[in-house]
């Protein structure tokens, strides 16, 4: 019999780590605790309401407040990235986690595997609808627009990924 305890322990006991189902458990070890295991994405918003309060209180006609307000879809870039690509997954994509099956129907087994860019999809749609019911030339306005931009952006950089590789970058393996 093979002895199991030299094997390092995985979340779920399965050799890939991944869950059984779409909920995550708080069954990981806690060792460092909240801020140990996301400090990444706190630290990744925090940055993103400096600029945001830099922003509201920035003349946007100023390169300092254009520079802001850039900053701000920048940032919410970062932010999503971090925090969808930990819960969200798009099958062959080198910009995603690849999901274990988890459904035995095929349409939500689809969506699941599918979820990064069904997230990005109709969030981004709603960025879209939200910029096209604000003047464009108005201070936050410009904000939306960038963020339209970078979702659209992130939006194709997982979508590409999904048959395109660049020669000796880490997605490209």
């Amino acid at each position: 019999m093979q002895n199991t305890s030299d094997r390092p322990a995985t979340r779920a006991g399965r050799p890939d780590g991944t869950l059984g189902s779409m909920t995550r458990t708080h069954s990981f070890n806690r060792k460092g605790g909240f801020l140990k295991h996301h400090s990444l994405s706190l630290a990744a918003i925090a940055i993103l309401l400096v600029w945001v309060a830099l922003y509201f209180y920035s003349n946007p006609k100023t390169h300092r407040g254009s520079f802001f307000g850039n900053a701000i879809a920048d940032w919410t870039g970062v932010v999503v990235t971090v925090i969808a690509t930990k819960y969200f997954f798009e099958i062959g994509s080198a910009e995603s986690k690849q999901p274990g099956p988890r459904f035995r129907n095929r349409l939500f087994e689809s969506v699941h595997e599918h979820s990064l860019t069904i997230f990005l999809a109709l969030s981004g749609a709603g960025w879209m609808w939200l910029y096209l019911k604000m003047d464009s030339e108005a201070k936050w306005g410009q904000v939306v627009g960038n963020i339209v931009s970078e979702w659209i952006q992130l939006l194709g950089l997982v979508l590409l990924t999904k048959r395109l590789i660049e020669d000796k970058s880490k997605e490209g393996r």
